[in-house]
């Protein structure tokens, strides 16, 4: 027989699948001897009250052998020599979109400006080591995306955009550990997901499917308003639909299709800043516990949000045990990420900490930036969101004496508007400059971060800290343009088999949304080459 049961048990039940057949041979009345495997579904922890608890849905096999996967397969057919249709970057929107075609019987060709994943790693580790930034190999650009080097969480808020299972389920197909299936909170790694990454292409192109690598789109092809195929670096591809899957960060590329006219508008997105405590603290804090989470609790996470003037402050990419990593794309300017490995044990967690900024708010006083080499922004581009992300980093940059040495300030120093003298140990590699952020940061955002950190730290008694680092400054939250395209087809509005896909063209905000929208405009596309 197999059964399922919810579960509510202490964190020492859950470690093993011993403790939980016990636990269920003691409550369910079961014969442990007769309990031949225990498959944890979902897994989550309570820790709301001073006793942690882990909730379990479990299947449970009495005198039955378990399935050997467990998990979904899908069939790649060959697509060799079937109908093209070319995909612009390489992230986890283009990856999923090429495999998505693949199973629909059409040929992918995956244009991607970066370098392969594994080579993409030494340039990653350059800009620590010598600050020198690749604008086409770097925590932004090159195989995976900007999550393939920036933590790999698998979780998303939205739910109506398609089967969040499914996308789990190939990268268990790929090589992930099935317990990300179970976890409330889903996560691959740093160190987990290259390996991953490298067997997703190795499917598309044993598939028949083709990969160039460091062969970055200059132009669009366009004849009486349809596609017909892209324009490199490297030479011209073709094919009657386009996939445009190129990341947040491209901002080359919403240059480029601004210059020929193509539909665009401004997008709200968030700025702010990376929060650095020390892991044991936070563990302290969300556990209830001064020793922190014991031999059973994972690193512990944080979730906050508040209402400061009219404008969302929010925790963002929160990176339990894990560092905090420059993630400019250009060499002048700053910005900062967080990333965690799959064992999230190191000695700091850090999360991102933001302000809601809308189209309009680049225009209030508050918000205005003098830095060399640029203007005014024009209220009616529909790069203007983009435009003020490009001076805060410059800024920031400037305030860190022209190098990936990151401004930086005590949590405490922040809120009471003083220059720390002082910076606590950090994970951040290149270094911290110690920096009154809150003089030269926009008054709209720092005001906002003060009131929401005095918020968070009366409702999470020890979170306002000196111990804890705010580090400059955090800006590619997701997207400052949308790229428009029609609800049913996914097409651009103007340009007829261009499908503006995933993060980059403001649809989709994190690994799992933006690999759902890659597989949603593959449907698109297909279901376009079918009618022409």
């Amino acid at each position: 027989m197999v059964y399922e049961y919810q579960i509510r048990v202490l964190p020492q039940v859950a470690a093993s699948e011993q403790s939980i057949k016990e636990y269920l041979a003691h409550e369910k009345g079961l014969n442990l001897r007769s309990i031949n495997a225990v498959r944890v579904l979902r897994r989550s922890i309570d820790a709301r009250q001073r006793t942690i608890y882990v909730n379990l849905s479990v299947r449970v096999f009495v005198n039955e052998v378990p399935t050997a996967e467990e998990y979904v397969s899908r069939e790649y057919r060959n697509v060799d020599g079937a109908k093209p249709v070319i995909v612009v970057g390489a992230g986890p929107a283009g990856l999923f979109a090429a495999l998505k075609l693949i199973e629909q019987g059409l040929r992918p060709i995956l244009l991607e400006r970066g370098k392969d994943v594994r080579n993409r790693k030494f340039d990653v580790a350059n800009i620590s080591r010598t600050h020198t930034v690749n604008p086409n190999s770097n925590y932004c650009f090159g195989e995976g995306g900007a999550g393939a080097y920036s933590d790999g969480k698998l979780y998303t808020r939205s739910k109506k955009r398609g089967s969040i299972e499914g996308i789990l389920n190939i990268f268990c197909q790929h090589g992930a550990s099935p317990t990300i299936l179970a976890d409330a909170h889903p996560h691959l790694g740093t160190d987990k997901l290259p390996r991953i990454i490298e067997n997703m292409r190795n499917t598309i192109l044993n598939c028949g499917g083709e990969v160039y690598f460091e062969t970055c789109m200059t132009e669009l092809l366009i004849k009486e308003n349809r596609i017909c195929g892209v324009v490199t670096d490297k030479g011209e591809f073709l094919a009657n639909a386009v996939i445009l899957a190129t990341g947040h960060s491209a901002k080359d590329v919403y240059r480029k299709l601004y210059a020929s006219g193509v539909a665009l508008e401004a997008k709200g997105f968030a700025v702010g800043v990376r929060l650095e405590h020390p892991s044991e603290l936070i563990d302290r804090i969300q556990y209830h516990n001064p020793r922190g989470r014991g031999k059973y609790l994972p690193a512990a996470e944080y979730s906050f949000t508040t209402q400061v003037a009219e404008r969302g402050v929010y925790s963002f990419c929160m990176c339990p045990g894990g560092v905090v990593i420059p993630s400019a794309s250009t060499s002048e300017e700053l910005l900062v990420n967080g990333m965690s490995p799959s064992h999230r044990s190191g000695r700091w967690s850090n999360s991102g900490m933001v302000v809601q900024v809308n189209c309009e708010d680049v225009e209030h006083p508050d918000m205005q930036i003098d830095v060399e080499g640029f203007g005014p922004i024009d209220p009616s581009s529909p790069l203007r969101v983009m435009a003020f992300q490009e001076k805060l980093e410059k800024l920031c940059w400037v305030m860190g004496n022209h190098t990936q040495t990151a401004p930086a300030q005590r949590m405490t120093d922040f809120v009471h508007k003083k220059l720390s003298y002082d910076l606590p140990d950090s994970s951040y590699a290149p270094g911290l400059l110690s920096s009154p952020m809150h003089f030269w940061m926009p008054r709209f955002i720092s005001s906002r971060l003060q009131q929401g950190f005095e918020k968070f730290g009366r409702s999470s008694h020890g979170f306002l800290t000196r111990e804890a680092t705010l580090i400059g400054v955090e800006t590619r939250t997701s997207s400052p343009v949308r790229i428009v395209r029609s609800a049913d087809t996914l097409q651009h509005l103007q340009v007829q088999g261009l499908f503006p896909c995933g993060e980059g063209a403001g649809y989709a905000g994190g690994i799992v949304s933006a690999a759902v929208d890659g597989e949603r405009c593959a449907l698109s596309a297909m279901e376009y080459l079918g009618s022409i």
